[in-house]
């Protein structure tokens, strides 16, 4: 049998569905309000996936000054930016073939890119060796997951290769492995734990599924996405040791691995725990670690460049990544140089450096008073409860929706959650993910909040989303309204 062999494959369609079909909404919305229709709303606020740009925050200072300069190197003479602005364009194409970022690369990146790589891996984890040799660009972090998945794919029925996957995970990660040809094999989550890895339910996910393929892998978000938990020491050894035990490639997604704002948490990352456990470990368990533009302070979505590190890799299978980067020629090379930016950002009296700080603080500020006013607010809402982020850029409330709703969801043939979103878009203009837990018809229902921000416009959000809400519990009353639902409507 094809992939996913074990999925409903109406189920399938729905993962597959959902979001694009909210998009096709929210574009419909907003060609209608573009054409004249009148609505209670000025426009769609879409605040589905982690699209910082977009939702108006703010891009580096630094970051653009850079990339404006080597896209146009006559501004190598303009003396009103930044003397470390013209001086760092100026290495960055140095190093450009040509000296002009329309040459093409290397195709697992320029070699300056990965070296810069390998020299903030090792800032980052003191102690720990990393290697340009070991890095890969790829034309965003999803680019290069896709190609090791597609190294690590063969067979059909139960000698399928099988990914364990966090449930909930990535909204894009199911269709990424149905495309890679890899059954995905799902792991629950703790939700009353703060969403925490579980070991015993590692155990259990792997047993279950040792019959319907072969897992090979696991897949790991840390930070969270769209959790928002984030991993101490004792619960990554836990995953290192499980792997190792079991034979499994670790793939470790720490894209917003600077976005830790919990109390009393840090970023960890998998590699300095690996290199931290002795020979036994750090010598045998292979890992892929990813990381992007895409990132909490950098939010360079559209730029399209990510790296990933490969730890314990055969030599041939090194050879095989880099051969199936070449099928993209290379990845934009100015995303590769906001990647230098990115990882040698500018340092203690450089000229940019006071103006890069306060932006790059102004952003994590944004993103910890975020989190905590959404998740305050959001558990004060009948019918909706919310772990508290850690981490990350989403928050991933819960619905416990009337009866009504369900009903209807299962006569119109969609999750209760999807539903739910689009009422919300029609008559609201606020654009949330619907978390379907990787498409599983579980009974619960989630959304997904990116929270990456401008404060403004989340209260935007929050008002809009509180006066449908509450509408919808009026029309269809849930038993535990009560007092929440009038606390809310006081603070609109």
């Amino acid at each position: 049998m094809s992939s996913l062999q074990h999925v409903n494959p109406t189920v399938k369609g729905i993962r597959e569905s959902a979001h694009s079909g909210l998009q096709s909404l929210a574009a419909h919305v907003t060609q209608e309000i573009a054409q004249g229709m009148q609505k209670p709303f000025k426009g769609v606020i879409d605040i589905s996936s982690g699209d910082p740009h977009k939702a108006g925050m703010k891009p580096i200072s630094f970051v653009r000054q850079v990339l404006a300069v080597c896209l146009h190197p006559e501004l190598l003479e303009n003396k009103t930016l930044p003397l470390d602005v013209r001086l760092r364009a100026q290495r960055l194409l140095e190093v450009c073939d040509g000296g002009s970022v329309g040459s093409y690369t290397d195709s697992s990146g320029m070699p300056h890119v990965r070296q810069s790589i390998a020299e903030f891996i090792m800032r980052r984890d003191v102690g720990v060796h990393s290697h340009a040799k070991d890095v890969f660009i790829s034309a965003g972090s999803q680019r290069g997951l896709m190609v090791i998945l597609k190294l690590l794919a063969s067979g059909e029925g139960d000698t399928q290769t099988g990914v364990l996957t966090p449930r909930p995970c990535p909204h894009t990660l199911p269709t990424l492995l149905d495309d890679a040809g890899v059954a995905l094999v799902p792991y629950q989550l703790m939700e009353d734990r703060g969403w925490a890895v579980d070991l015993s339910e590692l155990h259990r996910a792997l047993k279950c599924d040792r019959g319907g393929c072969n897992p090979r892998a696991i897949y790991i978000s840390n930070p969270g996405t769209p959790t928002g938990h984030v991993q101490d020491w004792k619960s990554i050894e836990e995953v290192i040791r499980f792997a190792a035990a079991e034979r499994l490639l670790l793939l470790v997604d720490e894209v917003y691995q600077d976005s830790v704002y919990g109390q009393g948490k840090e970023f960890i990352s998998f590699k300095r725990v690996l290199f931290e456990m002795g020979k036994e470990y750090s010598g045998t368990v292979q890992m892929v670690s990813l990381h992007s533009l895409s990132s909490a302070c950098m939010g360079e979505c559209g730029l399209r460049a990510g790296y990933m590190e490969l730890v314990n890799m055969d030599p041939e299978v090194m050879h095989f990544v880099d051969t199936m980067l070449c099928t993209d020629i290379s990845s934009p090379v100015t995303g590769q140089i906001a990647l230098v930016l990115m990882v040698n950002p500018p340092r203690p009296g450089d000229p940019s450096y006071d103006t890069y700080t306060q932006e790059i603080l102004l952003i994590q500020a944004t993103l910890s008073q975020n989190a905590q006013r959404a998740h305050e607010f959001l558990n004060d809402l009948p019918g909706m409860s919310s772990q508290p982020a850690k981490g990350g850029i989403y928050l991933y409330p819960r619905l416990h929706l009337p009866s009504e709703i369900i009903e209807k969801a299962k006569k119109l043939e969609v999750e209760a959650c999807v539903l739910y979103c689009q009422m919300l878009l029609k008559e609201e203009g606020v654009f949330l993910g619907a978390g379907c837990q990787n498409g599983e018809t579980t009974g619960n229902h989630y959304l997904r909040l990116c929270i990456l921000v401008p404060a403004d416009t989340l209260e935007e959000v929050l008002a809009r989303l509180a006066s449908f809400h509450l509408r919808l519990m009026d029309t269809c009353p849930y038993p535990d309204r009560g007092v929440k639902g009038r606390d809310i409507r006081d603070t609109l």
